[in-house]
């Protein structure tokens, strides 16, 4: 069973690396289409000294702390019962492994972007980042906490949303010059982020569907006309979601084409096109 806060802090990662994934294909994109390159991640543009990996730190110092409240906190340091692992912090031990992933995933690509030590290509560096995706699938689908009812089909639209962003990094290594796959990595990034919002709001917050409740560990619905109403409502908050991001996507490039675009922006879609 999940929290409130265990679904917005890595919703929080998610939606802000998500985020600065879209603005920067797009920014990249429009300053120059001809030499754009996928990135599994983006530099902060005019800082060469720590800030220019930002985006790196944010995603080893976030998974770092929830990370220590997964496995600390939540479990009171309290790892095994008459020397067998706790099965009653399953949830969180799964959590860790998951966030330990993204861990990896960070310090590896700080690794080959600031020292000799493990110089990779951008393309490995996407597997890598697939492989984290994958760790993430897997926990979510194959979960020691059964996931049953309204609480289950929320986290059959978060294992889709993250199977997005699976095939989304494996592309990047396929096809390293295609904008589309850039962009879709973040869009999908984004998406999981905010679904992480609308669970933690919908089902442990204040937007809870009529007739149906949290009690004790488990979300109960009075009938299963309930159960069936908070799931429509669910694809409704998802439209609403896509819609959204879909919408700010689209006038990022509006915005970066008519004030970073390059000269021949133009001339690059009508010869594409």
């Amino acid at each position: 069973m999940g929290s409130f806060i265990g679904h917005i802090l890595p919703g929080t990662l998610f939606f802000v690396v998500g985020i600065w994934h879209v603005w920067s294909a797009v920014f990249r994109y429009v300053s120059n289409p001809k030499l754009f390159r996928v990135r599994v991640w983006n530099p902060v543009p005019g800082f060469d000294g720590k800030l220019k990996h930002l985006e790196l730190y944010i995603i080893v110092v976030g998974g770092f702390i929830d990370l220590c409240i997964e496995l600390l906190v939540a479990t009171q340091l309290k790892f095994f019962v008459h020397g067998v692992l706790d099965s009653s912090h399953m949830n969180n031990f799964e959590h860790s492994g998951m966030l330990f992933m993204f861990l990896i995933f960070g310090a590896v690509t700080l690794l080959s972007e600031k020292t000799s030590f493990l110089p990779l290509p951008e393309g490995a560096l996407c597997l890598i980042a697939a492989t984290s995706f994958c760790a993430e699938y897997l926990l979510f689908y194959f979960h020691s906490t059964t996931h049953q009812g309204l609480e289950g089909y929320y986290h059959v639209i978060l294992v889709l949303l993250i199977a997005l962003c699976i095939l989304s990094s494996v592309a990047g290594t396929l096809f390293p010059t295609t904008f589309p796959v850039d962009l879709c990595s973040g869009i999908g990034i984004t998406l999981q982020g905010l679904w992480f919002y609308q669970t933690a709001f919908t089902l442990y917050g204040p937007m809870m569907p009529v007739g149906c409740q949290l009690k004790g560990d488990k979300i109960s619905c009075h009938s299963m006309e309930n159960q069936v109403q908070g799931e429509l409502l669910a694809n409704f908050q998802l439209f609403v979601i896509v819609l959204g991001v879909l919408v700010a996507v689209v006038a990022s490039y509006w915005f970066a084409a008519a004030r970073f675009g390059h000269s021949d922006l133009r001339s690059f879609h009508a010869a594409e096109d």
